[in-house]
């Protein structure tokens, strides 16, 4: 059920990160979505890795969600406005 969860937190992390740091992206509203998952993910992991959360199955709330989102969305421009390609 975390797992879930932190995909729904991540896509609408993802929405809100868009909104909060507009601009064009080479894939739009999905790459975005799609970091706001990888943002999620990495927010469950370093909380839990810091000890924030108090029970294995707490995934992590919103606004951690979108601070992961924010971070993976301007290394994101960074490195396409760079021209490096993986």
């Amino acid at each position: 059920m975390e797992f879930i969860w932190t995909l729904i937190v991540g896509l609408i992390a993802g929405a809100l990160a868009k909104l909060v740091m507009p601009g064009k992206d080479a894939g739009g509203i999905v790459a975005t979505m799609l970091l706001g998952i990888a943002g999620s993910f990495v927010a469950a992991f370093l909380g839990r890795a810091l000890g924030w959360y108090s029970h294995v199955n707490e995934g992590p709330g919103i606004i951690a969600s979108i601070v992961g989102a924010l971070i993976l969305l301007g290394i994101y421009r960074l490195a396409v406005g760079r021209g490096i390609r993986g």
